[in-house]
């Protein structure tokens, strides 16, 4: 059996989702022992603890010029010293270049079920990723577990069905009869799909994988080499993956090379020099608005980005303010705001919110918002889980001074401990009111857990707010919350102009900083916070060309 009948089953479920828009997932996304095996999480982390301050040698790439690393946990704040192998940009160009003429000639059901094969390894060791998201990242390891194994791994099967379906799209050959009246012309015609090149994906720090498997499967669906430059800080988590990928390369005969790891360090970066090179055609990217632009304007590229945004809530009327504000209150608190879909600036009438039980003035709600952030964040059981760890110094130093804000300070950032990693670096979220005229206050992301409460003068102001900020400085997403049908509509209707998807009232399970794959656009592409999309059509379609064909039939 070829790997492709072996996953094939489930890429045609993937494929089905993809028009159907509903529920799916590949991969279960509870850390179950009954699902995953009874000693798969203690297993992994020993797995885990002696990688550390050793070498990542697990990949099948090969003259590198030396190791390095620089990652640190930030709930331990140590360094992890664990070292990777580092190769000059001539090598990891020469060695995809000479890769992709290989990979390019790969049949579509070959390439799908190659790729397929590699996340169904990587499930394998989605305990292993956690504990290495963890360390890297500062997520909760709940969080670490789902984003970084089977949501990312339903992500990647996302662009693998996308990639395969269009490629899929058009016959490869089909014979050309044109009556011409006492005779026909004939011609045999092809198409080929040919890929760009060389891709390159620049990953974060905060979701090494999550953000960079689209772009990878993606660019290897479709026929390109791929170079994979993770963030210096979050290397280990992406390189577990690149290494099952090249794993199953070179159990089939490929050249491992196709998809290579091009690790850097902090004080000798590679990241321009890659882009920049000419034989680079495609590059993924996901981090500050001010690198994405410049690679938005490098010429001879197709870039993909998701930069920065400002993302909105929407507070016109509620059925349950309590239960409105709870949800809210987790999405500031999850992994500490540092999520590209996590809400910061809440607009709210200043004469107040309407409810089943009257009016909830500013005030009241500000309060009610406080006290479940308290709620959540005081509470040993699950604050020190729900915010994880901040992975950056630097969004520590943005939350202190946030405080400083020309503004009321609702409520003021604390370190909490996590009784697991006492030395963990935390701060719980700061919450500042801000007046509407204070545009140059809240018309920029602040990264991290920090909370505006915008005091307007009702809610066709907030709404012409929070639709500037996403036309102007980008939005991924955006809460509303109204009883009114007509406002409903109103919001939906500005906001899509804005090209930002809106969750409206939500109260329990599910929050306006989720995506979900198969189901959910990530990012739409149409405002400041990114040019892409994950996953629609032609996420897949610009990595790729169809070139024709044609020769007269033989008579």
């Amino acid at each position: 059996m070829s790997l492709f009948q072996k996953h094939e089953a489930i890429l045609n479920k993937a494929i089905e989702a993809l028009h159907s828009r509903i529920f799916f997932a590949a991969f279960p996304e509870h850390p179950a022992p009954a699902i995953y095996g009874e000693t798969a999480d203690a297993d992994a982390q020993t797995k885990f603890k002696n990688q550390l301050g050793k070498k990542f040698e697990e990949l099948k790439q090969t003259n590198s010029v030396s190791w390095g690393g620089q990652e640190e946990s930030p709930y331990t704040q140590e360094a992890l010293n664990i070292s990777y192998p580092i190769f000059s940009v001539d090598t990891l160009i020469n060695n995809s270049k000479k890769a992709f003429h290989q990979w390019r000639k790969i049949l579509a059901q070959e390439r799908a079920g190659i790729l397929l094969e590699s996340l169904d390894r990587a499930k394998k060791r989605f305990f292993e990723i956690a504990y290495a998201t963890m360390h890297t990242t500062g997520q909760g390891y709940m969080m670490a577990f789902q984003a970084s194994g089977p949501h990312a791994a339903d992500r990647a099967l996302e662009a693998i069905a996308a990639g395969y379906e269009e490629l899929n799209r058009f016959p490869a050959h089909a014979l050309w009869d044109k009556p011409m009246g006492k005779f026909n012309i004939q011609l045999n015609k092809e198409w080929r799909a040919v890929p760009k090149g060389i891709s390159l994906v620049i990953g974060c720090s905060t979701f090494p994988t999550w953000n960079s498997v689209t772009g990878i499967y993606g660019s290897l669906m479709t026929g390109n080499s791929v170079l994979v430059k993770p963030h210096p800080g979050a290397i280990l988590p992406i390189a577990i993956f690149v290494a099952e990928i090249q794993n199953v390369l070179a159990e089939n005969n490929l050249d491992p090379n196709t998809c290579q790891l091009a690790v850097d360090t902090f004080d000798k970066m590679i990241t321009k020099e890659l882009a920049e090179h000419a034989d680079v055609k495609l590059i993924d990217y996901t981090g500050n608005s001010a690198f994405g632009s410049y690679l938005e304007a490098l010429p001879g590229k197709v870039v993909f980005t998701e930069k920065t945004g400002v993302n909105s809530v929407i507070l016109d009327s509620v059925e349950d303010v309590d239960k409105a504000a709870a949800n809210l209150a987790f999405s500031v608190n999850l992994y500490s705001g540092q999520m590209c879909t996590a809400p910061q600036n809440f607009y709210i009438p200043a004469d107040g919110i309407n409810s089943p039980a009257g009016k909830i003035s500013f005030d009241d709600f500000a309060q009610k918002f406080v006290a479940q952030i308290n709620g959540l964040v005081d509470n040993p059981k699950a604050g020190p889980f729900v915010l994880g760890a901040i992975q950056n110094k630097k969004t520590n130093e943005r939350v202190v001074e946030a405080e400083k804000l020309p503004g009321k300070v609702v409520l003021k950032s604390k370190h909490i401990e996590n009784p697991q990693f006492k030395n963990a670096r935390t701060a719980t979220p700061v919450v500042v009111e801000i007046d509407s005229n204070k545009k140059e206050v809240f018309s920029k992301e602040l990264f991290g857990p920090i909370a505006l409460l915008i005091k307007t003068k009702n809610t066709d102001e907030s709404i012409s707010l929070a639709q500037e900020m996403a036309m102007k400085h980008g939005a991924i997403s955006c809460a509303a919350y109204t009883t009114d049908n007509s406002v409903k509509e109103k919001i939906a209707d500005e906001m899509a102009l804005a090209a930002t998807p809106v969750s409206f009232n939500l109260i329990g399970g599910i929050y306006m900083n989720q995506n979900a794959a198969f189901s959910d656009f990530h990012v739409t592409g149409g405002n400041p916070a990114g040019n892409a999309s994950f996953t629609n059509p032609e996420y897949v379609t610009k990595r790729f060309t169809w070139v024709g064909h044609r020769e007269p039939v033989k008579g």
